[in-house]
């Protein structure tokens, strides 16, 4: 079997563009993959241009290992976020293939299953007013549907320091949220590395009463100095790790000890099995992983084979129940969340199917999404800024 070529889809919507990439065979099977770029999905796109023919057309899908080396490696040029995510892209897609080739769910092929089930955790639920009120009513919505953890940033535009007035408001919407989902579900506090160390460690302790399940990327990734600062420095679990690109590059960040949780994006780390072998590594520190998982349905079945087969694999997250909820139907089988948790599916390869029609209705679109304007926890860019 050989590759002949790929074809790229893009389904947009107002604050992100979704690339999904379908890898084609002589033999008639077709593999899709997945990703999110925030203000680069073009260089994707031309990338992958310039690596189908260098690399990717006429290659073996079932060698995964060797497409993967030549495409990272092959080019000579260090490979970063773009790269990584057009690998993660066609990897994803190869595995896809095989899996359907052979009559077996992915997961079979990276050593069994694990678990029955994966748990999830709700994101893009507080597209509302940011008041104590709308948060409570929003989060009562996410436990009424069955979702047992679900992750917020309380934080609003703040970048480095907090003023105590924001502080305060930001502890006013905890408080509200932990109210309306009770006391037994998790709650994900996320930072996206706004703050200095010593404000990322003040706001932990002001919040630590409504018991955070995490504390994620409390100071920007690219210092793990100051994130040790943190860590030695807080009464919580450490997240971080969705603005790393190459599993290499988590080699100091396990040495430091300073992450209790890794949060590698499939669909910008180079795919399933790059994802599959951090996994293992984190589990030699005894750490667990919780991918980041920001993309449509494709890249959520290619996250659960992951979450199927790994030991130390916590929780995954999910957007499209509450944020751009349509697109899910692009893809046929999309995963589901059913009392808090996704099955795992036994369907060969990833189980779902790119539906080229249906994403046609969602053309690409010039999307922002800017963590530092007023109002982007709406994820609506007309909004923001005003």
């Amino acid at each position: 079997m050989r590759i002949t070529g790929i074809s790229t889809h893009v389904v947009g919507t107002p604050w992100r563009n979704l690339t999904y990439v379908q890898v084609h065979t002589d033999e008639g099977l077709t593999g899709v993959g997945e990703t999110r770029m925030l203000g680069r999905t073009d260089a994707l796109l031309g990338y992958l241009r310039e690596a189908a023919a260098n690399h990717i057309v006429g290659s073996d899908p079932f060698a995964v290992e060797d497409l993967v080396r030549r495409m990272k490696y092959g080019d000579y040029g260090r490979a970063g976020e773009i790269v990584m995510s057009g690998i993660a892209c066609v990897e994803t897609a190869c595995w896809d293939i095989k899996g359907k080739a052979l009559g077996v769910p992915v997961w079979q092929l990276l050593g069994g299953k694990v678990t029955d089930k994966v748990k999830a955790y709700a994101n893009g639920w507080y597209t509302t007013e940011r008041t104590p009120e709308a948060y409570h009513k929003a989060a009562s919505a996410v436990v009424e549907r069955g979702y047992r953890a679900l992750k917020i940033d309380p934080f609003g535009t703040g970048h480095f320091d907090l003023d105590q007035a924001g502080t305060s408001y930001a502890v006013s919407l905890i408080e509200a949220v932990r109210d309306a989902i009770g006391p037994d579900a998790e709650l994900m506090l996320e930072m996206h590395g706004r703050f200095s160390p010593s404000t990322a460690v003040r706001l932990a302790k002001e919040l630590a009463p409504f018991r955070p399940a995490w504390l994620e990327e409390p100071v920007p990734p690219e210092n793990l100095k100051a994130l040790e600062k943190v860590a030695a420095k807080v009464d919580m679990p450490i997240a971080t790790g969705e603005r790393i690109h190459d599993r290499i590059e988590f080699r100091e960040l396990f040495e430091s000890q300073a992450a209790d949780i890794i949060q590698p994006d499939v669909g910008h780390i180079g795919g399933i099995l790059e994802t599959r072998k951090l996994a293992a590594t984190a589990e030699t520190h005894y750490t667990l992983i919780a991918p980041h998982n920001v993309g449509g349905s494709a890249l959520t079945a290619a996250s659960l084979q992951v979450g199927a087969c790994t030991p130390n694999f916590k929780i995954l997250e999910h957007f499209n129940d509450f944020a751009d909820a349509e697109i899910k139907k692009v893809v046929k089988g999309a995963p589901q969340v059913v009392d808090g948790y996704f099955e795992v599916s036994h369907a060969p390869g990833l189980g779902v199917e790119l539906d080229t029609d249906a994403a046609a209705e969602f053309p690409q679109q010039q999307a922002r999404f800017d963590l530092w304007a007023e109002g982007w926890e709406k994820r609506d860019p007309k909004a923001a800024g005003k």
